[in-house]
């Protein structure tokens, strides 16, 4: 098998909300992809339902060979590749395997980004504050409040997690 013939999985980009759409374009064409679902549940005004969402808002995974690769962007709902160093980023099937096996496993998943353990050191990112190191005393949501030290005094602040990166204690 040539090198442009080898299957590799792939990330596409999708239009907002097309995900299950997406999937479903390509169930059609007989190519093989992954739009991971999560069972979640969803309360409106009258009613609470278990519905099943994409797990990763705006992607589906695609299985294609590296010759054929650029026919799926003229699918409908695909925008792009996710790309690393410039190329459409290359997929492990185990990180797919991981993920399946993941969702089999357990319900209502979320995808976090960017975990701020308690007693983390981080550093503030922006702000009057950036560049200031100190200690995660809570996470709340988005938000955590961390402890800085400065003159021989303790002052604590909330922070967007965003504006806090984490510190490697080596």
């Amino acid at each position: 098998m040539a090198a442009d013939e080898k299957i590799r999985w792939y990330a596409v980009y999708t239009k907002p909300r097309w995900e299950k759409k997406v999937a479903s374009l390509l169930d059609e064409k007989n190519i093989t992809h992954y739009c991971p679902l999560n069972k979640t549940l969803r309360q409106w005004s009258d009613r609470k339902k278990t519905v099943l969402e994409p797990l990763f808002k705006g992607y589906v995974f695609v299985q294609v060979a590296e010759n054929k690769k650029w026919e799926l962007l003229t699918i409908n709902g695909i925008v792009n590749y996710v790309h690393w160093l410039g190329k459409p980023a290359m997929i492990k099937d185990e990180e797919i395997e991981t993920i399946r096996k993941f969702l089999n496993e357990f319900e209502s998943v979320e995808v976090v980004e960017g975990v701020l353990p308690q007693n983390a050191m981080v550093k503030v990112k922006q702000g009057a504050f950036m560049d200031f190191k100190g200690m995660v005393l809570e996470v709340m949501g988005n938000k955590a409040r961390v402890r800085i030290e400065s003159m021989g005094i303790q002052l604590c602040a909330t922070f967007e997690k965003k504006n806090l990166e984490l510190i490697n204690n080596l």
